[in-house]
């Protein structure tokens, strides 16, 4: 049984298309994960369950075309419309390791861990990561519970420790004083 714990969500199935149970799905990663025949999992009354892809092809940039195995009608890809899609974390972490080279290829393992910097010591602990925007965000919530904006860059990273989950970095004069 797959849980919660063990997925990240990489995309949205929108609508359905044409007849034969097609549907249009945005995808945040790169569709070549589910062209390797891996899973994607969707909510299906509360389980998570694994479907793979029998077709996907491009529609736009981050949006495709994507026939699962076993959903043959319109009627049945209507069930999913409007569903979160998943990965299987770990399987999705190491296509990411293999496909390239990168140590930390998920963002959400850095959630919680904590900010340092070289000059002003602890900055505090990384809440979430924005990704929405050309220039990725470290939201760091402070010890005293305010929320400030820190870019994510390889240019300010000193240090990642894995084992004591602390990102050393050297943040330009006046950066936290913006936030």
């Amino acid at each position: 049984m797959i849980r919660e714990e063990e997925l990240t969500a990489v995309g949205k199935l929108l609508k359905t298309h044409a007849l034969k149970g097609e549907m249009n799905m945005l995808l945040d990663i790169d569709p070549e994960y589910i062209e390797e025949n891996n899973p994607v999992v969707l909510d299906v009354d509360g389980i998570y369950v694994p479907f793979y892809a029998e077709s996907i092809r491009p529609k736009g940039n981050f949006s495709y075309l994507v026939k699962f195995e076993g959903i043959s009608s319109e009627i049945e890809a209507k069930k999913f419309v409007n569903k979160t899609v998943y990965a299987l974390r770990d399987r999705l972490k190491e296509f990411m390791l293999d496909n390239y080279d990168e140590e930390y290829a998920l963002y959400d393992d850095l959630i919680g861990w904590t900010i340092e910097d070289t000059e002003l010591g602890e900055i505090g602990k990384v809440a979430e990561i924005d990704t929405n925007t050309e220039n990725e965000l470290f939201i760091v919530e402070t010890p005293d519970g305010n929320r400030i904006f820190i870019p994510l860059t390889e240019d300010f990273i000193v240090e990642m420790n894995e084992d004591e989950k602390k990102i050393l970095m050297q943040l330009p004069s006046g950066l936290i004083d913006l936030n």
